[in-house]
């Protein structure tokens, strides 16, 4: 029995849950799978996995074994890539998960480069404003923003940005312009219902000055494609992250008010799986998108002076 292969052989059947599920991931039959765990239990001298109504569980010892051998596999993996990237640069195959709007917006159109700079990568996108499983997609890392509702999550928080409050000229033009904080209960919102967005926000001004607001407005989204698109129809204002109307609010198509006063900033995390080394692709590949960034940041704040 080769110790590496049953190792990687014991933890897809922990991520997958059963022997089955293992056997066609790993394009094994799957008498080949239960014998590669029964020979690995029997050198151990213990019981690795336990039979439920929910498949295949790790036992306690199990669990240990598996935490143990992730970080095995994974140094194993790492030291492997290293040495043909150091001749070869990046190459295989990078699966990246990331909201649709600021993917769309942020890095779609910067990603050529990166692909120029690793002719030998390949790379699969998967666009969903959802927080999908990383493991079982097969995600090697995800761009997520807002507050991480996994404690154990394995991440790297990339950037803040601010969230502002914007509108369409021709929205202000009709309804005009709130001046302080209290103002915006007299305007309709488009409210972002999902993680990182609501109703109720408390502003902040630099002499110390608090105020608490609750939105109001006739329209819910649970995307930000939807937020933009009924912003940009002038069907109110919103309370949105900076990125999400980047280039409106560059082109003047968007305008942000109460720029004297600050909200909450959000932030955008890099999210690997959890007790997973980040891979040297996954990790290029966040630098990138921090460059990209601090680039675009960079040039408005040029613009700006």
């Amino acid at each position: 029995m080769d110790r590496m292969t049953a190792m990687e052989t014991f933890v897809t059947v922990v991520d997958t849950g059963s022997f089955s599920a293992a056997a066609r991931r790993l394009r094994l039959g799957q008498p080949a799978v239960s014998k590669t765990i029964a020979q690995l239990e029997e050198q151990l001298g213990a019981r690795l996995l336990l039979r439920s109504t929910r498949g295949l569980t790790p036992t306690d010892a199990g669990q240990r074994f598996y935490e143990h051998v992730l970080r095995a596999i994974d140094a194993a993996n790492q030291a492997e890539q290293a040495v043909r990237e150091s001749s070869d640069g990046l190459s295989g195959r990078l699966r990246i998960g990331a909201a649709v709007t600021f993917a769309r917006l942020h890095v779609l159109p910067a990603l050529k480069s990166f692909l120029d700079q690793h002719p030998k990568l390949n790379i699969d996108i998967i666009l969903d404003d959802r927080s999908i499983d990383l493991l079982e997609e097969g995600v090697d890392v995800a761009l997520r923003m807002g507050t991480l509702d996994d404690s154990t999550m394995t991440a790297r928080r990339i950037k803040s940005g601010r969230r502002l409050v914007v509108g369409t000229p021709a929205y202000f033009a009709q309804f005009g312009i709130p001046r302080t904080p209290e103002d915006l209960s007299r305007h309709q919102a488009v409210v972002y219902s999902v993680r990182g967005g609501g109703e109720s926000w408390l502003f902040s001004r630099d002499d110390g000055a608090d105020s608490a607001v609750v939105l109001s407005g006739r329209i819910y989204v649970n995307a930000a494609e939807g937020m933009r698109t009924t912003v940009l129809g002038h069907m109110g204002l919103a309370v949105a992250s900076e990125w999400m109307f980047t280039p409106e609010l560059a082109s003047g198509a968007v305008q942000a008010v109460l720029t004297d006063w600050t909200l909450p900033p959000i932030d955008l995390w890099a999210v690997f799986p959890s007790g997973r080394m980040a891979t040297t692709k996954a990790r290029a590949f966040v630098a990138f998108v921090e460059h990209v960034l601090n680039e675009r940041e960079l040039g408005e704040n040029l613009v700006a002076e």
